[in-house]
């Protein structure tokens, strides 16, 4: 990894992408230190604090690289423009003029980046519609009355609506002119930026502790690492594993020429959906208690919603610190895992098209050896798809759940997790490819030279 930064950085138009990708990402922490003007800040620290230790409120707050709890200029993060361009995805399918821009080349995707863009701005403007009315109702705008207050909630909506914009040009700008995917590499910086502070935490609540034996600082200090490691590893083959269907073109004479009779594969990712399904099964697990610590019901509260909230807890799964009592929250782990799988076999029926690919070959010349043409096909790329899509659901949860369950055992709580991990990994090896890719391009030899 190290080898291919430092040989990209000797060629200059790679190095100015990379000198204009890191400026980018300066301003985006820059923003996100800038608090939206007329906010106190100490009233946001006493609402956020009904929420600490809360899964579903971590899971928010890593997306949005901590900027929600100082309600900085970016407190929306580039959340908006993620659950757009998965409205869209999703509208696509559903509605067949989207789908024929879609299949519009150049222009027809172009027109739907629009239209993602305006459905940006209207979901920034409703959450922070939403977020000025929960928090102001704390006292988010201090002693502000009357036209005041109107005012102080006008100018902060709109200072976030505007920080959610800034981000989604600043993405689409690295896309453009830097290295990368721009939004994912946002969301890369703004994960790791809580990074360090949470380990240092972990560190010396867990292993630094006072009273701990030397001995038991080592262990603990192992386990910590061990665990960052094994989630690395098992996230590093379930996005690299793949399986290869093999494809043979046949000979067909075209003129004086015999074209064709060529062998290649379909490569179908473990990980088919990537971490949509986590992101998906997390989300929706997280947004009834963000939603209900607005009003002061977090979990453990007491009355129906307080159980609820506990049964969708991530901190409350895998909890022994009060035997059954305590364990049986983790009854909604199995409502996550259900979620994880079914949002895998739904996001990849919406992105592959077994029915598509067969056709497509058949028109070509191409089969897969041993299987007919046409309907066998289908059914043979459906089989083969199924099987896969369960094994990277199944992956995805195994790494996800790692950490949640040595955060139940141990007590050990931080705000990322596995869902975080697996993006942060993800985005890195995409980065590195395309950078590599570029590498390939410029500086391609062929045989002759060697």
């Amino acid at each position: 990894m190290f080898k291919t930064f430092i040989n990209a950085l000797k060629v200059k138009e790679i190095r100015t992408k990379l000198l204009f990708t890191f400026l980018m990402l300066i301003i985006v922490r820059v923003g996100c230190q800038l608090p939206i003007p007329g906010t106190d800040g100490e009233v946001i620290a006493n609402v956020l604090s009904n929420f600490a230790g809360d899964g579903s409120f971590n899971f928010f707050s890593a997306f949005t690289g901590s900027t929600f709890e100082q309600m900085s200029l970016f407190a929306l993060g580039i959340s908006p423009y993620i659950t757009s361009s998965i409205i869209m995805q999703l509208l696509t399918i559903a509605i067949p003029k989207l789908e024929e821009l879609q299949k519009d080349g150049e222009s027809g995707r172009k027109k739907i980046a629009e239209i993602t863009r305006y459905v940006t701005v209207a979901l920034a403007l409703i959450e922070g519609i939403a977020m000025s009315i929960g928090f102001g109702n704390q006292g988010l705008f201090g002693d502000a009355e009357g036209a005041k207050l109107v005012m102080t909630a006008i100018v902060a909506v709109s200072a976030m609506v505007a920080g959610s914009a800034v981000l989604m040009w600043i993405g689409e700008r690295i896309t453009e002119n830097g290295v990368g995917n721009g939004i994912s590499i946002i969301l890369l910086i703004n994960i790791l930026a809580g990074i360090p502070d949470d380990l240092i935490a972990l560190f010396q609540t867990k292993v630094l502790a006072e009273g701990m034996s030397f001995g038991i600082r080592i262990v603990a200090a192992v386990i910590i690492i061990g665990v960052m490691l094994v989630i690395i590893v098992l996230t590093l083959l379930l996005q690299d594993g793949e399986r290869r269907i093999a494809v043979q073109y046949a000979k067909k004479l075209q003129g004086r020429k015999m074209l064709g009779g060529m062998s290649t594969h379909i490569p179908l990712k473990v990980n088919v959906a990537g971490v949509i399904p986590v992101i998906f099964a997390s989300s929706l697990m997280s947004f009834p208690g963000i939603i209900a610590g607005f009003f002061g019901v977090t979990a453990g509260s007491e009355g129906i919603m307080g159980k609820i909230l506990s049964l969708l807890s991530t901190n409350a799964w895998f909890d022994i610190s009060d035997g059954l009592n305590s364990f049986k929250w983790t009854l909604g782990f199995i409502i996550y895992a259900a979620l994880v799988v079914a949002f895998a076999y739904f996001y990849t029926a919406i992105t592959f098209n077994p029915t598509e690919v067969a056709n497509n070959m058949k028109k070509q010349g191409g089969a897969v050896p041993g299987i007919r043409p046409g309907k066998p096909t289908e059914e043979y790329l459906t089989k083969i798809l199924n099987a896969m899509v369960f094994i990277g659901a199944i992956g995805l949860l195994i790494v996800a759940s790692i950490p949640v369950v040595f955060s139940g055992l141990f007590n050990a709580r931080v705000s990322f997790g596995g869902t975080s991990i697996i993006i942060v990994v993800g985005v890195i090896l995409e980065t590195l490819k395309k950078i590599e890719s570029m590498m390939v391009t410029r500086n391609y030899k062929g045989f002759l030279n060697n």
